[in-house]
């Protein structure tokens, strides 16, 4: 009797999981998002962007993240630049075509929200934590968020040098409910 107690429970607080986990609604990402990139000596955008996105700005434990940029995609607005930046000293984009970032938890902060996940460059994966503010209107919303990444710890270029060892990310993502 014991056991069924504790299976009927773990099957309970199963199906209670599973049920809040589905709350979060699906937005799928419009064509007009920016994913930015900045410092002192070198500027540019990702033109290529995609992923999944489940958020209820109500229950953002329920929600989650799977997004990525194409390596091959970089535009720094000058054509040797952008080969440079494909090479394998920097983001290597033959080896390693995309920039993946899988959140595993987001939580509401202040006024806006953080979502804690994995950033995955050149095949290292590190946690990040990016703060982000969410704006909806209707069915359309916006996903804004500015955060820095250290290049050297995705072993990005040679530390030191021409350009700077912290990069500014921003990122600008409209979406539709979906």
């Amino acid at each position: 009797m014991k056991k069924l107690v504790i299976f009927s429970s773990a099957l309970l607080l199963t199906a209670a999981v599973l049920a809040f986990a589905v709350l979060a609604q699906a937005w799928t990402i419009s064509g007009k998002y920016n994913i930015a990139f900045s410092s002192n000596e070198a500027s540019g955008i990702f033109k290529t962007f995609k992923g999944s996105i489940a958020f209820d700005e109500q229950n953002p434990a329920a929600s989650n993240f799977s997004l990525s940029a194409d390596v091959a995609s970089i535009n720094t607005g000058n054509a040797l630049m952008n080969k440079h930046a494909k090479s394998d000293e920097w983001f290597d984009a033959a080896k390693f075509p995309e920039i993946k970032y899988t959140s595993r938890k987001i939580v509401k902060a202040g006024t806006g929200y953080q979502v804690t996940g994995d950033l995955e460059i050149r095949g290292v994966k590190k946690e990040y934590t990016i703060p982000f503010t969410f704006k909806r209107t209707g069915n359309n919303a916006t996903f804004n968020g500015t955060f820095k990444v250290n290049r050297n710890d995705f072993h990005i270029g040679k530390p030191g040098g021409d350009v700077s060892d912290v990069i500014t990310v921003t990122v600008a993502v409209p979406v539709v409910k979906g």
